[in-house]
C-alpha cells in the first residue's frame, strides 16, 4: 500500500494474495525503481513474493506495469473454509521460480531416496500453486520460505536489470483436526526432521508444516533448491537464472555436491555490473557478473551470510569495501556467529 505522507491516508492499495492459507505474507521489501519503456520514464515500485510473482506497479497509482488477471485456482475440500475463487498473476514477468510439483519429478540422491519421495508425493494433494492445505497433507510449492523472501532485490538503474535470489523448496502442509492434534504435535517434537506444528486456537484444524524431503535430509524436488535471478524490467523478461551456493557445508557426507541451495538475505548490486550476495547454506559471499550470472569470485565466511552486504568508501579517493553480517540462521540450520567481515581489492 502506498501511504500520504503529509496526512497518513491511504492513497493506493494492491493485494499480492487473497485470503492466504500458504503463509504467502509479503515478506520482501518493495523496491523503487525508475523504468524506461517505450522513450518515457516510469517511476514504480518492484514487489516480490513467496509465490515467485513479481509485481511491477506504477508508483503513483498502483496500476500494474504489466497488467495482472485474475487466475481460477483451486479450492480447499476442509469443513468451513472458503478459499478465494481466483489470485491475481502478473503477465509479465514470468514467474521467478516453478509453480507447481508432481510425483513424477520426484528427486533424491539415493534410487531409494527418489522411491520414498515419489511414493509421499502422490500421497498428497498437488494442484499447483495456491492448493489449499488439507488433512490428507498438500505440497505447496514453493513453500512458505518462497520465492522471494527477505531480504527482497535489487535494481540496476543503467542496465534496467532486478537481480534477486529466490528459493525452490516444498513443504507439506496438513490440517489436523482438533481432537488429533496434541498427540501429533509431541510426536512431531521428535525424530532428526522436526515439523513446525501450530494450535490455531479456535479454529477446528491445527497445522503441521514441514519440508518434503527423503530420509537423507534432501527436498524431495530436483535442485537447484536456490538460485539467483536477473529480470530485464524494461522488457519483463528474465535474463538469468544461476544456482546459488552449494551443500557442501550443510550435507558433507552426501556423495555428491549439489549446486543451488535454500536461501535467506538479499542482493547487492554495483555500478560496475557486479552482484555481491551471500545467502546461501554454504559459508561464502560471492560476485557475480550482472550481465550474464557468471560467478567471478567467492570469500570464505565464519558463518552463514543470511543478511544484506553493503558497500562504502572512507573518502572519494580511498578503496571501496564490501561488508556483510555473518551471524548464520537457526531455522535454515547454518552455522551460527556474531561477525563483520569486510572485504576489498588489494
Amino acid at each position: 500500500m502506498a501511504l500520504s505522507v503529509k496526512s497518513g491516508a491511504l492513497v493506493w492499495g494492491f493485494q499480492l494474495v487473497h485470503h492466504d492459507l500458504w503463509d504467502y505474507d509479503t515478506a520482501p521489501q518493495p523496491v523503487l525503481a525508475t523504468l524506461r519503456r517505450n522513450g518515457s520514464e516510469i517511476p514504480v515500485v518492484i514487489q516480490g513474493s513467496k509465490t515467485g510473482n513479481l509485481f511491477v506497479l506504477e508508483r503513483q497509482t498502483g496500476k500494474p506495469v504489466f497488467g495482472v488477471e485474475e487466475r481460477t485456482v483451486p479450492q480447499s475440500d476442509a469443513d468451513g473454509e472458503h478459499a478465494a475463487p481466483t489470485q491475481p498473476f502478473p503477465l509479465a514477468p514470468p514467474p521467478l521460480v516453478p509453480q507447481g510439483l508432481s510425483a513424477a519429478e520426484a528427486w533424491g540422491p539415493t534410487p531409494a531416496d527418489r522411491e520414498f519421495c515419489r511414493a509421499a508425493m502422490a500421497a498428497l494433494r498437488s494442484e499447483g500453486i495456491f492448493t489449499p492445505p488439507s488433512v490428507t497433507g498438500t505440497i505447496a510449492f514453493p513453500g512458505n520460505l518462497g520465492g522471494m523472501n527477505w531480504s527482497s532485490g535489487a535494481f540496476d538503474p543503467e542496465r534496467q536489470l532486478f537481480v534477486t535470489n529466490v528459493n525452490q523448496l516444498p513443504m507439506v502442509v496438513q490440517l489436523i483436526p482438533r481432537a488429533q492434534y496434541a498427540a501429533i504435535e509431541q510426536a512431531a517434537q521428535q525424530g532428526p526432521f522436526r515439523a513446525d506444528v501450530s494450535p490455531q486456537h479456535g479454529t477446528p484444524y491445527g497445522i503441521r508444516r514441514q519440508v518434503l524431503r527423503s530420509p537423507s535430509g534432501m527436498p524431495c524436488n530436483p535442485p537447484p533448491w536456490g538460485t539467483l535471478v536477473a529480470v530485464d524490467l524494461a522488457a519483463g523478461t528474465l535474463r538469468w537464472t544461476v544456482p546459488l551456493g552449494t551443500t557442501a557445508d550443510v550435507f558433507p557426507q552426501a556423495p555428491a555436491i549439489v549446486r543451488g541451495t535454500p536461501n535467506l538475505g538479499g542482493p547487492l548490486l554495483t555500478a560496475s555490473g557486479l552482484v555481491f550476495i551471500a545467502s546461501a547454506m554454504d559459508d561464502y559471499l560471492r560476485a557475480f557478473d550482472s550481465e550474464t550470472g557468471a560467478e567471478l569470485w567467492k570469500g570464505r565466511l565464519p558463518a552463514g551470510g543470511q543478511a544484506l552486504p553493503m558497500t562504502y568508501r572512507l573518502r572519494p579517493d580511498g578503496k571501496q569495501f564490501v561488508v556483510i553480517a555473518a551471524g548464520g540462521h537457526g531455522k535454515l540450520g547454518t552455522r551460527l556467529g556474531d561477525a563483520l567481515v569486510a572485504f576489498t581489492l588489494p
